[in-house]
């Protein structure tokens, strides 16, 4: 059972005997979780590391959101507003292009330090000079290693200013600062933990900015902040008693790896968990009649897609692309694999974003998928590979189009591995076809539109590595398009963009959506207000208690 995989040993965790018994138990008993802590089940492979700079996994954003914090984040009750995280108040230029914060104050990091303009103005240079995966967010302002400190600066030590190369949307601006990319770091801390480097592919700069050390520590000054993460077991974080802002209400959340929708149920019922999250529609059935158990759920930005990996010649046909959009079985999928936990959306926009499209034109037709490869030249079919997380349901969905595109000939090889193996291989653009997930990384359309439908550098040393540019698609006239949208002032026009840049893609691109996430979880009785946010980051616990 996935529970033997839990097998620390580090005396760290020894906080206590309820705690330690728990986490260093091999056998599948293990003693009821701690009052004063809260203990998940959930899938969380896809982390390959802590730093806000570097990671841009879903998983990590989840924890990240509970330990940084940002200068704005979005309103929940209306994801269209915004509020100050650690910003008190902003103003925003005639021009659109200076944005100018006034910090709170009395701010604390976790190590007691203050926080400061300087320190949000050192967070953007060492994101956009560190230059890794989540770098774009803010580069796509005009920001470079070069004028970062000019363009992001702090004015006063309560004052910090952002200045744009273009007047862009301000909610498009404001969205992008509430990405988890834009988290706020301890400067004092991290520059005691820079490491030198010798300028390279991986580091541009002679320093590492603290990126090896943050990868399995964090410098926040959210509620909580990290105890410890070890890949492919869990993640523990603990009350942050500095926190500036109200205390949460339990010491110490653990995020236990466990795959197996099964395990996590049996888990859940016992009361060896307090919440899973990974549940399965066999075993949310189950559990429907649990009166321990209550079923949390929300509606997620988060889309599933297939992709064709552009380099390989015969995926590159527009008739190929067009056939496996036709070879997935979305009904089948709907009424078994995610029944409760998705539904059949084939646009890139997930529903309750300005511009969404509510279309679902492609039905399975293998007949019309034949007639569409014989085109292509490809009467006998082709032989392909996928590379796929092996959990559900994404593994249910891959033998299902294995399946269906048998029929029209295709063979398909499914590659499976755990997501951070898959993601690396797919992120190197290695892959044939990989089947994944995206989540919005902010509530504006551009977080979708900009990935699925931009691709400004189709070179492997593209610095814009979107999913477009994962899987070798040059689209020059989409990517104009995008970048016009992001410039639009009426948002009625920039909605029908939008809607026009998604019918292109899903007629034309190498990309099959298949379904919109609804998150679910299984929550114990006696766990008072667990909720799950829109977002993969949105899922706080700060207010969380156990009776």
């Amino acid at each position: 059972m996935m529970m033997e995989n839990i097998a620390f040993r580090s005396r760290r965790w020894l906080a206590g005997t309820a705690l330690s018994a728990m986490l260093m138990a091999a056998a599948p008993a293990f003693a009821v979780t701690p009052a004063d802590t809260l203990v998940e089940g959930f899938a969380i492979d896809d982390i390959i590391t802590m730093d806000p700079g570097e990671a841009f996994e879903l998983s990590a954003a989840e924890v990240s959101a509970n330990i940084y914090d940002l200068l704005v984040r979005s309103d929940l009750a209306d994801t269209s507003k915004f509020k100050g995280d650690l910003a008190e108040s902003w103003t925003i230029s005639d021009d659109r292009l200076t944005y100018t914060f006034k910090l709170k104050p009395d701010l604390k990091f976790a190590s007691g330090n203050p926080v400061t303009a300087e320190d949000v103005a050192w967070s953007f240079e060492r994101l956009v000079k560190l230059d890794k995966s989540p770098a774009f967010i803010l580069g796509q302002f005009g920001l470079n290693g070069d004028n970062v400190a000019e363009k992001a600066k702090a004015a006063a030590p309560d004052t910090f200013v952002f200045t744009v190369d273009k007047p862009y949307a301000p909610s498009f601006v404001l969205n992008c600062l509430s990405s988890t990319v834009a988290a706020v770091v301890d400067k004092q801390v991290v520059l005691e933990h820079i490491k030198p480097v010798t300028p390279s592919v991986d580091y541009k700069y002679d320093n590492d900015f603290g990126n090896d050390w943050l990868k399995t520590h964090t410098a926040g000054s959210g509620p909580f902040k990290l105890r410890e993460w070890r890949a492919n077991e869990a993640v523990v974080i603990d009350r942050n008693d500095s926190y500036w802002g109200e205390k949460a209400k339990l010491a110490r959340v653990v995020y236990r790896h466990m795959k197996e929708s099964s395990a996590q149920r049996l888990a859940l019922e016992v009361g060896d968990i307090d919440v899973a999250r990974n549940l399965e529609p066999n075993d949310l059935d189950a559990m429907a009649e649990n009166v321990n158990i209550t079923i949390a759920s929300a509606p997620k930005g988060t889309v599933y897609y297939i992709s064709l990996n552009q380099k390989n010649p015969n995926l590159a046909k527009p008739e190929v692309r067009q056939a496996f959009k036709y070879l997935i079985d979305y009904d089948a999928i709907g009424s078994t694999l995610i029944k409760g936990i998705g539904e059949i959306h084939q646009t890139f926009l997930p529903k309750g974003v300005l511009g969404e499209l509510d279309e679902n034109p492609f039905k399975l037709d293998v007949a019309k998928a034949k007639g569409l490869l014989e085109k292509a030249g490809l009467k006998d079919g082709l032989s392909v590979t996928m590379d796929v997380r092996n959990s559900q349901p994404v593994t249910g969905i891959a033998e299902s189009i294995q399946q269906t595109a048998g029929e029209a000939g295709i063979k398909i090889e499914i590659i499976p591995g755990d997501d951070k193996q898959t993601l690396t291989k797919y992120r190197a653009r290695n892959h044939d076809i990989y089947i994944g997930q995206w989540g919005q990384d902010y509530f504006d359309p551009n977080s979708n539109s900009q990935t699925f439908a931009s691709n400004p550098d189709n070179s492997d040393d593209g610095r814009v590595q979107t999913l477009a540019w994962r899987n070798a698609w040059d689209l020059p006239d989409l990517t104009k398009e995008t970048e016009a949208a992001l410039l639009e002032k009426d948002s009625a026009k920039r909605s029908e963009m939008y809607r026009h840049l998604q019918k292109e893609v899903l007629d034309n691109s190498p990309f099959a959506l298949i379904y919109q996430q609804i998150e679910v979880a299984g929550v114990r009785s006696n766990v008072n207000g667990f909720k799950l946010g829109p977002s993969f980051d949105t899922n706080f616990v700060g207010n969380i208690t156990k009776e």
